[in-house]
């Protein structure tokens, strides 16, 4: 029989071999299933566990890079290795990560110098602290109450202050209104002549001082030298306005020469008062404006101020002003208190000559303007 022969013969004795008997049991055959398919699952289950395994042990390293003691630390002192050590992770350029085995003992060290895994929050940079509100001297330290002119003011009566703006650059007429009978509150210009001498005459005369402080006007008029204008930054403002209120000394406070639009810009104004509530004296509104901010601020700052009621001479006449003056005394009568603002013109001189000396014989207690800020609007 040739090769061929014996081929084709073959496969028709192997389909004459038959199973043992137990094998071709359905109930055996359904067993082996079952098992097959058991040996599966634990074999995909002993992969993937596997494979769980190495990703924590990648993740451990992150967390705990961020708690990590810098390479210029000491060393602590290495006891015996823990057996589930983590391993560490390194990062590559492409971004993927790739665990390296590490050597017995540099896994010993790790193990023990690496602290528990601790996830750090991100915070964010620090703010610096708020600047502190501005603190003045308070109660009878403040400076202003302390260059006042000592006053008594009677109870039930309404009191008048009347300030003179302007003083120290006429100096024939600016003596003439510091000879009148007072208590006046005479306003000087910082940039006046010989102002400390002039200044310091007037208060042995019995006169309470201020600084008249140049601001810029909403108007084309001249405020005089370095004025405090709105374009100035806030440096430049704060320097002219020291400059100012160290010329002299011996006065209660500052009120604003000119100033519609400086006194009207919130943001300009600002650092002034601060200032001067800084120094502990008084803000006297002019309000040369009815958009001054100055009230407002000084209130936010609970510094002392008050504010004009009437200008005297907007008419150079002596009736003019003495119409004014009346009109002072119905303020006065109506809130307790009148403040009242003149310069020293001629007019105004001779209408205040007439009218001081029987003030008090119609019900009124001519004061400084200090008296009106502590019995009315004391802060500070």
């Amino acid at each position: 029989m040739d090769i061929v022969t014996m081929a084709r013969k073959a496969p028709s004795k192997a389909r004459k071999f038959s199973l043992p008997p137990f094998l071709s049991n359905p109930f055996v055959l359904a067993l082996a299933a079952v098992a097959a398919v058991f040996a599966v699952a634990m074999g995909v289950a002993t992969l993937t566990g596997g494979r769980s395994g190495a990703g924590s042990a990648q993740q451990a390293p992150v967390q705990q890079a961020a708690v990590q003691p810098s390479a210029s630390s000491p060393s602590p002192s290495v006891p015996a290795a823990k057996p589930d050590a983590p391993v560490p992770a390194q990062h590559t350029a492409d971004g993927a990560e790739h665990v390296i085995p590490e050597k017995p003992a540099q896994a010993q060290a790790q193990a023990e110098a690496r602290p528990p895994a601790t996830t750090v929050a991100m915070l964010p940079p620090p703010v610096p602290p708020a600047q502190p509100p501005v603190q003045a001297p308070s109660g009878n330290a403040a400076l202003w109450r302390k260059n006042a002119l000592p006053t008594e003011v009677p109870a039930g009566k309404p009191i008048i202050a009347i300030v003179i703006d302007d003083m120290g650059l006429d100096r024939k007429r600016s003596a003439r209104m510091a000879g009148l009978h007072g208590p006046l509150t005479l306003s000087w210009l910082p940039y006046a002549r010989d102002l400390s001498a002039q200044s310091k005459a007037a208060r042995a005369n019995g006169h309470e001082l201020m600084l008249h402080m140049p601001m810029e006007p909403s108007v084309k008029a001249d405020p005089g030298p370095n004025a405090l204008l709105v374009s100035l930054d806030k440096g430049e403002v704060v320097k002219r306005f020291r400059a100012a209120l160290d010329s002299f000394d011996g006065y209660v406070g500052v009120n604003n020469h000119m100033g519609s639009r400086f006194t009207a810009d919130r943001a300009a104004l600002a650092p002034v008062l601060a200032e001067l509530h800084r120094r502990g004296l008084l803000w006297l509104d002019s309000r040369t404006t009815p958009n001054s901010a100055g009230i407002g601020l000084a209130q936010e700052l609970k510094m002392p101020w008050v504010g004009r009621d009437i200008f005297l001479d907007n008419q150079e006449t002596v009736a003019a002003v003495k119409a004014q003056l009346v009109k002072t005394e119905q303020v006065a009568k109506r809130q307790g208190y009148a403040v009242a603002i003149g310069h020293p013109h001629d007019a105004t001189i001779e209408a205040l000559a007439s009218w001081l000396p029987d003030v008090r014989k119609r019900g009124f207690v001519l004061v400084p303007v200090s008296a009106v800020v502590r019995t009315h609007h004391a802060g500070g």
